[in-house]
């Protein structure tokens, strides 16, 4: 139904035609947006259930060496051995924008490149296990890094995603039929304007010619 608001004049239909047009033309830059982020978001999203397998899995084993270092090691040379930890581990965090969305991007580095810096004690009163157990957290932590950088993006695509679908719904079901309305209406306004002011000219060249008819048989007589 067209708005009540419209006034039905040239002016305002080409308002309307232009409305069309560019609502259309959003409408189709919008589906088009949400087609692709909705395929990033997939490729993400089974990139993420690959590396929480591969994470939860380093983890695991790193738990289950950690135990076992704890079966064979007293508590107190456990709070003894990680009492000063050698190396630092720095993160920089940045973005990444991917069709309008900012994703984020961690980046580390540790506080010296030698491996054996993750070993904060001596290997004389520790087990091989506790060794083992340190390795495999050391290991894990750059795919740990970039799990938590997916999980997010999926967070913020998502939302994206959710955003774009509602816009394109207003377009589409909204504003778009709006302004079809509305230029159907003035159109069918204007077309009666038009006829209303045909018939009238009509009646007025009837009247003059009547007029003139008269006019001719008054001069004869």
């Amino acid at each position: 139904m067209a708005s009540a608001a419209v006034t039905p004049t040239r002016m305002e239909l080409t308002r309307q035609k232009k409305r069309l047009a560019t609502a259309t033309r959003g409408h189709k830059l919008l589906k088009d947006k949400r087609d692709e982020l909705m395929r990033q978001f997939m490729d993400l999203v089974r990139e993420n259930m690959e590396l929480r397998k591969k994470v939860e899995a380093g983890i695991q084993a790193a738990n289950a060496n950690f135990v076992i270092a704890k079966a064979g090691m007293s508590e107190e040379s456990l709070r003894v051995a990680f009492m000063a930890p050698r190396q630092e581990v720095y993160l920089d965090t940045s973005t990444r924008n991917v069709m309008s969305v900012d994703i984020p991007v961690f980046e580390y580095k540790t506080r010296t490149a030698d491996s054996s810096d993750i070993y904060s004690y001596g290997y004389a009163f520790t087990s091989g296990d506790l060794d083992a157990a340190v390795k495999s957290l050391a290991d894990i932590l750059p795919d740990m890094l970039l799990l938590a950088e997916r999980e997010k993006a999926c967070q913020l695509m998502a939302a994206e995603i959710e955003k774009t679908r509602r816009r394109v719904n207003a377009l589409e079901h909204v504003i778009i039929p709006e302004a079809q309305q509305n230029i159907k209406y003035i159109t069918m306004k204007l077309d009666e304007n038009e006829r209303s002011t045909q018939i009238r000219l009509m009646k007025v060249k009837d009247m003059m010619l009547e007029d003139a008819h008269h006019y001719k048989e008054k001069q004869q007589a």
